[in-house]
């Protein structure tokens, strides 16, 4: 039978709900899956990155054919692989001579510009659709930044809220307010009862994946085993369960905390499963608040949970279409040192730094915290290129995809936007460190010295950013009191901060 639609399906489009499937047939459009080089390495990709998305995918394939699909699907090491969607899909126009090529719309811009090309490139009609996993059209997104001369995650949240009626009481929110982020600030102590993740045992094909990975990816980051994310849609379903069990309950509490001996803490770890299509998020939020409204977990817990995914997911998401292609090039404070070597080997005395790289490593997770205030601020402090920051978050973790990662990390964590999406750095010495995590009693640096050898690093480089950057920012009303402070402080005092801070950042490389 001849082919009507070929149907390209992406490596973070892993749902049978995807909009390119809505209107297909089973009997004459022909599906496209490839592993492609391109893909793999336009940033050096954590190796379990890689492998988890090469594993889903396979297991995807198959599940499409059980379905009764056709799939044709490209391994990344087989001979006639070019390397790129572009050259896959060319290859499949010839090969199928299809009436039009279908796909739901990429995640990133990059991969769309390139869509944008394949009308005259292939001689054949390209339909892209929205992606309808997002609650917020690009469109809908725009019209709701329209006119404002402030993008507040907050005030879209409640939108998002109002639209999906997610922890709604009638018109107004469940509990009689919109944010309970302030009773989630708690930190926690080691305790043999906080949960793991949920596992999975590699099985044959992701094995083969694991072999394939190893071998023509060993220069890449990261450890490749052992791994155990989910692969399936239905194991990932197991890891929700596990999560809404056994952590949500104390999520909200402890979800800035951090404990070198805890890597997770009762955060989901689902994020990736989110990503790639495995879970549906709007389905994900509605058995978070079944949860909270069977009596199982707190308001606070939900409400915290489902606001990272209606609010800071689709917000992002919209902020990154919105500005693209510009974006990726913003650097308000004109940051320019080089990332240290040690955001790749965890060679540092930096209790925190060193915790939290050394699980990246491992692990290619990190909690949000852990990104934000641990990684992301000391970059910040230390004034390093933000473009590289967003590489290096880009590479490392497996929930990353640019439209996402992208503003997390130059609006929220770097303000490298000049407060687009935050209305101020999220800068922080060492007391916000030692309050949320039990990193600092065992490290080599003092947190509570201020100045000098043995001084936490963050402490002279919290005044030292903020004394750099005051054309900038002192105007900020969020910071005057900051400035203030530095005001009062002795000339002595000062300097010795400043000297600190020179002597801290020399020694990077």
């Amino acid at each position: 039978m001849k082919t009507r639609s070929l149907i390209l399906i992406l490596g973070d489009q892993l749902s049978p709900a995807i909009s390119s499937l809505k209107a297909a047939d089973r009997q004459c459009d022909r599906l496209l899956m490839v592993e492609v080089a391109e893909e793999a390495t336009y940033v050096r990709h954590h190796r379990k990155k890689i492998a988890f998305l090469f594993s889903a995918m396979r297991h995807h394939a198959a599940a499409l054919r059980d379905a009764g699909w056709q799939v044709d699907y490209l391994q990344f090491d087989a001979a006639e692989n070019t390397g790129s969607f572009t050259g896959e899909v060319a290859r499949a126009v010839r090969r199928l001579r299809p009436q039009r090529v279908v796909v739901t719309e990429p995640g990133e811009w990059r991969v769309r510009a390139a869509m944008d090309r394949w009308p005259a490139e292939l001689g054949l009609p390209v339909e892209i659709l929205d992606d309808v996993r997002f609650l917020c059209s690009r469109a809908a997104f725009a019209d709701w930044a329209a006119g404002r001369k402030q993008l507040r995650m907050e005030f879209f949240y409640r939108e998002m809220r109002r639209k999906t009626g997610l922890l709604m009481d009638g018109e107004q929110p469940e509990g009689g307010k919109w944010n309970f982020d302030a009773q989630n600030r708690k930190p926690a102590k080691a305790d043999l009862f906080i949960p793991q993740p949920h596992r999975v045992e590699p099985d044959a094909i992701t094995k083969e994946v694991l072999t394939l990975v190893g071998a023509r990816f060993g220069d890449h980051f990261g450890d490749l085993t052992p791994f155990w994310f989910a692969v399936t849609a239905s194991e990932a379903e197991a890891a929700l369960d596990h999560f809404i069990e056994r952590a949500l309950p104390s999520f909200g509490d402890y979800q800035d905390a951090m404990l070198a001996d805890q890597r997770f803490l009762y955060h989901s770890v689902l994020s990736l499963y989110i990503n790639a299509g495995l879970l549906d998020p709007l389905a994900v939020c509605r058995r978070v608040e079944a949860a909270y409204r069977a009596g199982q977990a707190p308001l606070n817990a939900a409400e915290g949970f489902i606001r990272q995914i209606i609010g800071w997911r689709e917000y992002v998401r919209g902020l990154y279409w919105l500005k693209m292609p510009g974006y990726v090039e913003e650097n308000f404070f004109a940051a320019d040192r080089p990332l240290p070597d040690f955001y790749w080997t965890a060679d540092t005395q930096m209790a925190c730094l060193k915790a939290a790289i050394t699980q990246t490593r491992e692990e290619a997770y990190a909690h949000h915290i852990q990104r934000l205030m641990v990684t992301g601020n000391f970059a910040m402090l230390a004034g390093i290129n933000p473009k590289q920051v967003h590489e290096w978050y880009l590479a490392v973790y497996a929930d990353a995809y640019e439209w996402v990662e992208l503003p997390n990390t130059l609006g929220m964590s770097q303000f490298a936007d000049g407060g687009l999406l935050g209305s101020k750095p999220y800068a922080a010495s060492g007391n916000y460190i030692n309050r949320m995590s039990d990193y600092c009693g065992r490290c080599p640096y003092d947190v509570k010295q201020k100045t000098g050898e043995r001084a936490c690093p963050f402490n002279p480089l919290y005044w030292d950013f903020l004394v750099r950057n005051e054309d900038r920012l002192r105007g900020n009303p969020r910071l005057a009191q900051v400035y203030r402070t530095w005001d009062r402080m002795s000339e002595e005092k000062q300097r010795d901060y400043r000297e600190s801070a020179a002597g801290i950042l020399a020694k990077l490389k």
